[in-house]
């Protein structure tokens, strides 16, 4: 059978069929988890194939282990596939690298149908003598292998003469280019460079290797950034000089740190890893990643929360902005800490428990009790140490902390009331939150002050803080009688200046 022909018959129709095809460069950054987040949900909304491709033909750029964080990162998301490296499929392989031989086949095929042609300048050559203005300051390249006949062309090559494949782009006319969120985009043709198709090495473009790819694959939608709008009008020509039926392109606009830049790894912005070491939810970010672009319709207009079965109910190109995105880190925050609160305690304890045990070393204290009191106070996990290494060890701290004007406590009366609550306490045998609260509500009775003239300061003398997960009877619990005590005392040798 012809070779071709056999690769037409082999590729899946009547469905949607999306692919994500990331680099492995070492990471998920925020916008590749969106490209992948968008192309699974445009799948899985319409009951078609997610496919994952791994784009391997950049050399330079490949890092080692980087496939194993996509498939990690994928597989935390959610985001599972359907056709892939490691599960097959129908239009494999799925690894761009393996697929070279193929690649040259179809460059060497597209110049026979005259949408190619065999380029044999150097590279200096092509840098330095034939960029040429044209309409707007572009770069183009102009030679003369463009008008070789195809016989000394191909004569050439099979000689072993260095040389790349370039796309034949008309030098006349315009080029329409449809996009899902953007609309028809038309260029001069004339504006267009013929670009490398298939290098001298073999090796595909990364733009040559996607089209050949997505329509090889069965790619109906396809999803990526709006810095690729700009190479899209090529994209057209090579599916109308291949005789292929263009697919659904939906270009995304950037993830912005600021309304000036994208979000750069270079600069400090986290990816995807980054956010998880830092505590934060794998569904939070999910949640909040899928916001960044794209709102929902109708009686959803408002809503902010959804889970990945909800979003993948409800997710339409329609919803997808033309504008940047700006990355809000404290938004995350706030969605992250309403995830948080959410969580059963067991859950909670689960995930909180593994950094709890990083600063709380006494195994006298219950790590259940310290989670349960620090869930709804907890924005990211990592924020956990900071909030209870108080517990393990009282740290060294300043007596103003004593004085709060809402609770109209000062450094005097602060005194005062822990040399009345000590020996309160230390006759009580109740030592439970309640039993704690009601002697000391008890005493702030008897000496005619509010509760928190009381409060405030044992607060202050067990944890040494201003803020605190807890309040002071939940904190004296936690921490028992004998721990408790000898903290209020410490506070009023502090405040005697003892």
């Amino acid at each position: 059978m012809d070779f071709f022909k056999e690769m037409e018959d082999r590729i899946p129709k009547g469905k949607v069929r999306t692919r994500f095809a990331p680099s492995p460069t070492g990471y998920m950054h925020v916008g590749n988890l969106r490209t992948a987040l968008y192309t699974w949900l445009i799948a899985r909304r319409n009951g078609g194939t997610f496919i994952l491709r791994i784009e391997d033909t950049d050399q330079g750029r490949l890092v080692e282990g980087a496939v194993d964080v996509i498939y990690k990162t994928m597989a935390e998301c959610g985001l599972d596939h359907d056709e892939g490296p490691d599960v097959g499929g129908p239009v494999g392989p799925y690894v761009q690298s393996q697929r070279r031989e193929l690649f040259g086949k179809y460059a060497r095929l597209l110049v026979e149908k005259g949408g190619a042609y065999y380029c044999f300048c150097q590279k200096d050559e092509e840098e330095a003598e034939h960029d040429e203005e044209i309409g707007k300051q572009v770069k183009k390249h102009v030679c003369a292998c463009r008008d070789l006949p195809l016989s000394e062309a191909l004569a050439r090559a099979e000689a072993g003469e260095p040389c790349v494949i370039r796309q034949r782009i008309p030098h006349e006319g315009t080029t329409t280019f449809h996009d899902a969120s953007f609309g028809d985009i038309t260029v001069e043709n004339k504006e267009l460079e013929d670009q490398v198709l298939l290098k001298s090495d073999g090796l595909p473009t990364y733009n040559f290797a996607n089209v050949v790819d997505d329509h090889l694959m069965g790619i109906t939608h396809v999803v990526r950034g709006s810095e690729y709008l700009s190479s899209a009008p090529k994209y057209n020509l090579l599916y109308q000089s291949f005789g292929w039926e263009v697919p659904t392109y939906v270009h995304c606009s950037p993830v912005m740190r600021d309304a000036q830049h994208k979000m750069s790894k270079r600069h400090g912005d986290p990816s995807y890893e980054d956010l998880i070491r830092e505590g934060y939810l794998t569904e939070a970010v999910l949640n909040y990643v899928a916001l960044l672009g794209w709102s929902p319709k109708g009686e959803m207009a408002d809503r902010e929360f959804f889970t990945l079965q909800e979003l993948a109910e409800v997710f339409d190109i329609s919803g997808i902005s033309k504008s940047p995105a700006i990355f809000d880190i404290a938004k995350l925050r706030w969605m992250n800490a309403e995830y948080m609160k959410k969580l059963s305690p067991e859950a909670f304890y689960a995930k909180a428990e593994p950094v709890l045990r990083t600063c709380i070393h006494d195994p006298s204290i219950d790590l259940r009790k310290v989670a349960a009191l620090v869930q709804s106070r907890c924005e990211i996990l990592s924020d956990l140490p900071a909030r209870v290494d108080f517990i393990d060890r009282l740290p060294e701290y300043d007596p103003a902390l004593y004085v709060h004007k809402k609770s109209k406590t000062t450094l005097e009366n602060s005194l005062d009331s822990l040399q009345a609550a000590l020996p309160v306490l230390q006759k009580l045998d109740n030592w439970t939150n309640e039993g704690l609260y009601e002697v000391l509500v008890a005493l702030a009775g008897e000496k005619g002050v509010k509760n928190s003239v009381i409060l405030w300061p044992l607060r202050v003398a067990v944890s040494g803080k201003e803020s605190t997960p807890g309040g002071a009877t939940e904190l004296c619990a936690l921490l028992g009688k004998q721990e408790s005590l000898a903290r209020i005392e410490a506070g009023i040798a502090l405040l005697s200046g003892k």
